[in-house]
């Protein structure tokens, strides 16, 4: 049910390219209230520090694999989002996710043998280019204008949060809290619908937990994050009765976003 994003590009992304004023001097940053890149996903990576947004509206699973992630999930089926439409309009007022909001920009090495990263864009997106319209990225100085330095804040504001997070799962691989999801949702007159492919937290075994190891958590936050993780997957239903009415759970015929 639930993918880590791909090893070679991150999820949304079709290319990279460095931004910088020898080549993009007279690039533009185009707005849009449309996210076409979003249309078709169903489970986009969040950080820690979204969590208590993100369990208002979608339930929050992780990744299956060694290197889980969290993932919020906008629908239970693969290309199937409920709260956005086929041209990427939202459709149902929710929280969006960073990973959405910072596309197309990105923060990547441009050297496996380096650590510094660069702001980067996907190139192929038609939001960065030189048009007539949109924030100018650099001014007449070749020097980064407002806008960029406001994209570079949130890309680095990003992130720093992503390694809040690695420190999380971390923290929950070492107590060996995660353990194979598997949810079962009924229709009425129907088979149970049982979806798998995800990770989730071991609620006997984080009833185990030692009480000065709950402490320390209580204190470092990490607990808060555990319970907003467990409270959001009543969620499940909620997306599967979203997807039913759209046309799109199992066995329906599909239909166009709605």
């Amino acid at each position: 049910m639930a993918s880590a994003p791909n090893d070679n590009l991150p999820l949304f992304y079709k290319t990279l390219v460095p931004l910088n004023s020898n080549q993009h001097a007279n690039f533009r940053a185009k707005p849009t209230d449309k996210a076409l890149w979003l249309a078709n996903e169903h489970a986009v990576p969040i950080t820690v520090e979204e969590f208590p947004m993100a369990q208002r509206f979608f339930p929050i699973v992780f990744s299956s694999g060694t290197n889980p992630v969290p993932l919020a999930l906008m629908g239970l089926n693969e290309g199937v989002n409920t709260f956005f439409d086929a041209e990427g309009g939202m459709t149902t007022e929710c929280y969006v996710p960073a990973y959405v909001r910072r596309y197309p920009f990105l923060l990547a090495k441009l050297s496996p043998d380096s650590d510094q990263l660069s702001l980067c864009f996907d190139a192929s997106s038609g939001l960065v280019g030189e048009f007539e319209d949109g924030e100018r990225l650099f001014g007449d100085d070749a020097q980064p204008t407002e806008a960029t330095q406001n994209i570079l804040r949130f890309n680095e504001n990003f992130e720093q949060a992503g390694m809040k997070t690695k420190a999380f799962i971390d923290e929950l691989k070492k107590a060996d809290l995660l353990m194979d999801g598997e949810v079962s949702i009924t229709r009425e007159n129907e088979q149970p619908y049982v979806y798998r492919g995800f990770q989730m937290v071991n609620q006997d075994k984080l009833r185990d937990v030692r009480g000065d190891q709950l402490r320390s958590w209580n204190q470092s936050g990490l607990l808060p994050l555990v319970f907003a993780h467990l409270f959001s997957l009543s969620l499940m239903r909620d997306i599967f009765s979203r997807q039913a009415a759209m046309g799109k759970a199992p066995g329906q015929k599909a239909t166009a976003n709605a």
